[in-house]
């Protein structure tokens, strides 16, 4: 069976998405794997995705990954340039550059917007941030606008005035100030979440574990090869990090502790 491959949570624009098969092309040939990518573009599900059973290399929100129900084993996950040296992002608030919005209080009573409920950056981190402000308050904003599914629709949601504030994968806003610094440029940051672990990528359960174990081990050592190092570089990465499922599951209790507070939707 040829094995896939897919970055479409991160696939920025079209020049992204060529530099992750670029990557995937190189892990392939230190592997030994080789591996098709495939788009599978928005609005395709994601779960769709997930549930196949020739995953090689791809992401997974963290999310879904810790709820379980997708027949996905974890290889490994990225770990952002521009942070500490962990598999760690977070969720930007953003809003318009030129909004009047300065503080997450100034956008209450506004247009809220979000992407997807199995979104950790988009959805779950956002109701994490708010539930103490919706706690003390009561509802936050005039409309909860989603699902918009991805983040490209949520900078485009704002920047076209249909929402005033909306979630942001931190990773995905580093990708975004490299290809596009001119979209980038027309947003600003207002909060941002505490950080959680990265999506992750992973391979179909029936995916032999040499098979995985090879993969998992030029992802971890992709930093140290010229070709794979200068591919990271232009992704921002710093290179792979080897995690654990029990990471993952802080995810799941925040999400449970919104659910148990009445907290079900952001807003």
């Amino acid at each position: 069976m040829r094995l896939i491959a897919n970055a479409r949570m991160y696939a920025v624009d079209a020049a992204t998405a060529a530099t992750w098969t670029a990557l995937f092309a190189r892990i392939a040939q230190m592997a030994g794997v080789p591996l098709t990518v495939i788009p599978h573009a928005a609005p395709a599900p994601l779960e769709d995705l997930w549930r196949r059973a020739d995953l090689g290399l791809a992401f997974i929100c963290g999310y879904p990954f810790a709820r379980g129900g997708f027949p996905v084993r974890l290889v490994a996950a990225p770990v952002p340039a521009s942070g500490d040296g962990r598999p760690l992002y977070a969720s930007h608030l953003v809003v318009r550059a030129d909004s009047d919005i300065a503080t997450l209080a100034d956008s209450f009573g506004r247009r809220l917007g979000w992407t997807v409920a199995h979104s950790q950056s988009g959805f779950n981190a956002l109701r994490t941030h708010l539930l103490p402000h919706w706690q003390a308050r009561g509802p936050l904003y005039a409309k909860s606008i989603g699902p918009l599914l991805t983040p490209r629709r949520v900078i485009d949601a704002l920047l076209a005035d249909e929402i005033d504030i909306g979630p942001l994968d931190s990773y995905f806003h580093d990708l975004l100030r490299a290809a596009e610094p001119q979209t980038a440029a027309r947003l600003r940051i207002v909060e941002t979440t505490a950080l959680r672990p990265m999506p992750l990528l992973v391979a179909s359960d029936g995916v032999g574990e040499a098979v995985v174990a090879r993969l998992r081990a030029v992802l971890l050592a992709a930093h140290q090869d010229e070709e794979a190092g200068a591919i990271l570089a232009r992704l921002r990465l710093s290179g792979f990090a080897a995690v654990e499922p029990q990471g993952y599951r802080v995810l799941v209790e925040e999400a449970d502790a919104a659910d148990a507070a009445g907290y079900l939707l952001p807003g």
